[in-house]
């Protein structure tokens, strides 16, 4: 029996299934060995864990936001605004209560995710995703009186690439940064099987390939490669 050494993970959205395949082991691509093993530079390991970031932000996204949800940001007067990143996170978590209690009282649940931030000259924003309801977009002026409320809708159906790049960009960008989200929300968690050798991406039934989404190479840090793709659900013709 031929041994399985690529190891599959798959993770379902309403909208789609990402897909990342990568060779497990000491085995490399088929007919050639594992490439050395290489001590990452400080720049390999930035790139990754921005990568890993986008990701995380995009799937908790996908499973817990649909377009037409809030996608805010909250500025500070001055004479409103924290002197440091902690004391901005009270102030950011003392606007999320007031708002839970909004909408607890309409007999709804808030849901959030989204990044603080202060600049190099000291300004404070709040950069959020919240979940949309009646009447909600005026409970966030109400809860919110230490300056502006900009607010728009979430436009991108399924993907949210944009918005989970913008949200790592602004933590990257800042002085300082604190990204969080509600305990309430879904947590991505793949589905892990295992397979003989690595083929070219196909769709499953119902679903079409995003052949942008499609990358394929060696992990210049492991030795091992890699490919990564996204099935996006057809929709149904109503």
């Amino acid at each position: 029996m031929k041994k399985k050494r690529i190891k599959r993970k798959s993770y379902y959205t309403p909208w789609d299934i990402e897909v990342e395949e990568y060779v497990t082991g000491n085995y490399g691509a088929p007919g050639k060995k594992r490439a050395k093993r290489q001590k990452p530079t400080p720049e390999q390991i930035r790139r990754q864990n921005r990568t890993n970031k986008v990701n995380s932000i995009r799937r908790y996204l996908k499973l817990n936001f649909l377009p037409g949800d809030y996608w805010i940001t909250l500025t500070c007067r001055p004479d409103q605004r924290p002197e440091t990143l902690k004391e901005a996170v009270k102030q950011r978590a003392k606007f999320l209560d007031k708002l839970r209690k909004a909408y607890r009282a309409a007999g709804q649940e808030l849901k959030w995710i989204g990044v603080t931030e202060r600049g190099s000259r000291g300004g404070i924003h709040h950069h959020l995703v919240i979940n949309r309801i009646p009447e909600g977009d005026r409970m966030i002026a109400d809860c919110w009186k230490a300056g502006k409320v900009w607010m728009e809708l979430i436009y991108e159906e399924g993907g949210c690439r944009d918005l989970a790049e913008y949200l790592q960009k602004q933590e990257e960008e800042a002085e300082e940064s604190a990204y969080s989200h509600s305990r309430n929300l879904i947590k991505p968690e793949p589905v892990v099987d295992y397979l003989v050798r690595m083929r070219e991406p196909r769709p499953r039934k119902g679903y079409y390939l995003d052949k942008d989404s499609i990358h394929t190479g060696i992990n210049p840090v492991t030795g091992c490669l890699y490919q990564h793709y996204t099935m996006v659900k057809i929709k149904k013709r109503e």
